[in-house]
């Protein structure tokens, strides 16, 4: 590594590092109580080799010897059960408040984390895999407070305790203390060349903690298709090879750690044989005590110094953790420049000039959209899958940014909208259903709809169809549907979807393939709901069912990111165009299976 190279890499973590603490700040008060109880315990090690040197000195003077005014016999025993006591009470103060401040930090960032989580935009959930999202909140966040509270627990705990050590030798005898001192230059190169391999290491163990991650979220959403593809033995083999991956990892870290703490301790103690050397060629005339007590002395350090030399594997762990949670809240939230709020709007919808492409990428989902919906419509895209009509419809509520055209929504550009606000007119059904490991009810009026009367819940719930199967269930509305509502089929989920929606009340309704998990028999009660419920709705259907296409106002075929073809059902068949060739390829068999 080349000095410039070094240099970075120092400011880089010392910036890092600087930037954690700022998460102990709100806890100075407990944070300070800890560091006094430290200083406690750090000043009560040197107490022992000083008692030490009276105990062999009384003993060398008879039982008449005395220790700090006081008979030694009466005097010696009590001081240590003061000193005891006095280390004890350091102790406890140090280690409970730090703790608290270890534990505070841990909440903070964690909170820091989820709620970042809710603002990204799209592009960056679509380009990180959710396995690692979730590490970086579980296993990350240990990482940090290891370097943000625990490592400062041993700096402030050790070091002071050197320091006390230190300053009695000095006392005692400092010719032979500066000899010792010599060491401590050897033991920062040493610990400096570990410190980089250790922060290179970590990166690629919470890299591997990521992939076991995701690897384990994958199979238990997915084990319906594990098993019933028989793909057991695949999912085991891809989790053993994460797995092992990390172990392997951690072996590495932990051969650095092993090699590095017995090096150091070789360093400690030849330069605490030279000590001792001198210390039996050079006694002149210091009492045995003397010599006793300044040798426990410095029997002291090695324990403490190789304690701090270990805290740097804790604190590169941590900055190498603080860098991944520190990207993800770097990550600039979603755009939202827009100043316009409306209470209520009609719904008129009208697209021009739109072309987009999805970020790092030159080819154009869409390009030369233009078309305009009156309030009450009801819209059908239809088209091969990939022809744009789900991005399109996505552009609507932003979940994606457009650079070229407009999307007006009653006149206003859908960019010119406060997010929050543009997403209250408009109400989402897909075909993939997201449901909460909670209740019916609570699933139904969610987020801005907490709250809702139950009399609306409840006529929501019979306009989607849904009151059938929710009055067989033990609880009715209360019952728990577990994660993403694997108690219910594909057709109750959905169900509940729309009703949803229909309790949203929103004048922009948008349909993307939400019929397509329906039997036909739901299909038809839903849709005699539909029907109603979009009266007086601008309506976007994307639907690849006859039944759905046919009642819409105007059906618009895209292709390659384009609108091909646009009209009502019998104009287009009349046409004998794209949608006619469509709709023989795609529908010709269907009012036979309907029927």
């Amino acid at each position: 590594m080349s000095d410039s190279e070094k240099e970075s890499f120092a400011r880089s973590s010392a910036r890092i590092y600087m930037r954690l603490l700022g998460y102990v700040k709100p806890y100075w008060l407990p944070f300070g109580i800890s560091i006094l109880g430290f200083m406690i315990f750090a000043s009560s090690q040197p107490a022992m080799a000083w008692m030490l040197k009276y105990f062999v000195d009384g003993l060398t003077q008879g039982a008449g010897g005395m220790f700090l005014g006081v008979p030694l016999i009466w005097g010696f025993p009590l001081f240590i059960i003061v000193v005891a006591f006095y280390q004890g009470a350091g102790s406890f103060l140090g280690n409970y408040y730090i703790a608290k401040v270890s534990l505070g930090v841990v909440h903070d960032l964690r909170t820091a984390l989820f709620n970042n989580l809710l603002t990204l935009p799209n592009r960056y959930l679509d380009n990180h895999n959710s396995g690692h999202l979730v590490s970086r909140i579980t296993f990350n966040v240990t990482m940090v407070t290891g370097a943000a509270t625990d490592a400062i627990k041993v700096v402030f705990r050790e070091g002071m305790t050197v320091i006390f050590l230190f300053a009695y030798l000095l006392w005692m005898n400092w010719q032979l203390t500066l000899v010792l001192m010599a060491i401590l230059p050897v033991i920062g190169l040493m610990v400096n060349s570990t410190s980089k391999k250790f922060r290179k290491q970590s990166h690629k163990i919470q890299a591997a903690m990521g992939d076991v991650t995701h690897v384990t979220s994958e199979t238990i959403s997915g084990y319906r298709v594990v098993r019933s593809f028989g793909g057991e033995e695949y999912e085991t083999r891809r989790f053993y090879q994460a797995s092992e991956a990390n172990r392997q990892r951690g072996l590495k870290m932990t051969r650095t750690g092993a090699v590095f703490t017995p090096t150091l301790q070789l360093v400690t103690f030849s330069a605490m044989a030279i000590v001792m050397f001198l210390v039996l060629f050079l006694r002149g005339d210091s009492t045995v005590g003397d010599l006793v007590s300044y040798i426990t002395a410095a029997a002291l350090l090695p324990k403490p110094i190789r304690q701090l030399s270990e805290v740097s594997a804790n604190i590169q762990k941590g900055i190498a953790a603080a860098e991944s949670i520190f990207e993800q809240l770097d990550e600039e939230p979603e755009t939202d420049k827009g100043t316009t709020e409306r209470e209520r709007v009609s719904g008129e919808i009208e697209v021009r000039d739109l072309d987009f492409s999805y970020p790092n990428t030159d080819k154009n989902v869409l390009e030369g959209i233009n078309f305009r919906v009156q309030p009450g419509q009801m819209v059908a895209l239809v088209g091969r899958s990939g022809s744009g009509k789900s991005t399109l419809v996505s552009l609507i509520p932003r979940f994606y940014h457009h650079d070229k055209g407009h999307i007006l929504l009653d006149g206003v550009d859908v960019e010119d909208f406060r997010l929050r606000n543009l997403r209250r007119h408009i109400a989402l059904v897909t075909q993939h259903v997201t449901l909460f490991n909670d209740t019916i009810a609570n699933n139904i009026a969610y987020g801005d709809l907490a709250g809702a009367p139950r009399e609306a819940i409840e006529r929501a719930v019979e306009a989607a169809y849904a009151k059938e199967f929710i009055d067989k269930m033990p609880q009715g509305l209360d019952t728990m549907v577990g994660e993403n509502g694997v108690l219910l089929s594909g057709g109750q989920r959905q169900r509940l979807a729309i009703a949803r929606a229909l309790l949203k009340d929103a004048p922009v309704l948008i349909l993307d393939e939400a019929t397509s998990a329906l039997d036909t028999e739901s299909e038809r009660h839903i849709q005699g709901a539909l029907d109603r419920v979009m009266e007086g709705r601008t309506t976007l259907v994307i639907a690849h069912r006859l039944s759905t296409i046919e009642k819409a106002d105007i059906i618009m075929v895209m292709d390659q990111g384009r609108i091909v073809e646009r009209g009502s059902h019998a104009e287009l068949i009349a046409q004998n165009g794209y949608y006619a060739r469509l709709h023989s390829m795609q529908f010709r068999d269907e009012p036979a299976a309907e029927a």
